[in-house]
């Protein structure tokens, strides 16, 4: 088994192959041992695993700083792992050893148990002013609201509140960068990435959701 590790190149298109979530469970125990191994050793840009969640199965990946991508069921994962693919790495590797914290963190805030995530996040997919307002989403605490324009003016400008919107509704890591948070200016939910359905949910959750007609102006 050693001489399976001798070769990066080999070892990576052997893992190509085996390591598929959807296979069988004694295959994918095996594929597990061999992505731990390829992560120890450095292998992997990005890993990922499933989370679960009261809204079905998340996809979860992460990068050596952070969490970098969360998507809730009703999107195509294949497509997503493709563009992670071609945007930061082709070195993508299943990996649930890998992303046990975030998983348990998630669960815990599900639960109830967590207000805050400890887990780092990196917006390497988001560039320039979306950048800018995801950071600043980061920031907003647990149970409270802000707004778009409130948003904008926290990433630089207050004018931009519909660009601001857009950061907010293309968030790669929604729930934990909690753009939930953000309602409209003048009052109601706004949009969300994963549908009002679960912004609702995530706010009453949270306990702000008798917040959203009083927003600020």
């Amino acid at each position: 088994m050693r001489m399976l590790f001798d070769d990066d190149e080999a070892r990576l298109a052997g893992l190509k192959e085996l390591v598929r979530p959807d296979s069988g469970d004694g295959s994918r125990r095996l594929a597990e041992r061999f992505t731990d191994r390829a992560v120890e050793k450095g292998l992997g840009d990005v890993t990922y695993g499933f989370a679960e969640s009261p809204f079905g199965e998340l996809l979860v990946a992460l990068t050596a700083q952070g969490v970098v991508k969360l998507d809730y069921p009703d999107r195509d994962f294949d497509e997503e792992l493709e563009m992670i693919a071609a945007r930061l790495s082709p070195r993508v590797l299943f990996s649930p050893k890998a992303t046990n914290s975030v998983r348990r963190e998630l669960g815990e805030y599900f639960e109830g148990k967590r207000r805050d995530f400890d887990v780092p996040v990196d917006l390497s997919l988001a560039r320039g002013f979306a950048r800018k307002v995801l950071s600043a989403t980061a920031r907003i605490p647990f149970g409270s609201l802000s707004t778009y324009r409130e948003v904008a003016a926290e990433a630089g400008n207050i004018k931009a509140t519909r660009a601001a919107g857009n950061a907010l509704g293309s968030n790669p890591i929604p729930i934990v960068v909690p753009c939930h948070r953000v309602v409209r200016t003048g009052g109601g939910l706004g949009g969300y990435t994963g549908g009002l359905d679960r912004k609702r949910a995530l706010l009453r959750l949270e306990g702000a959701l008798a917040q959203e007609d009083s927003s600020r102006a």
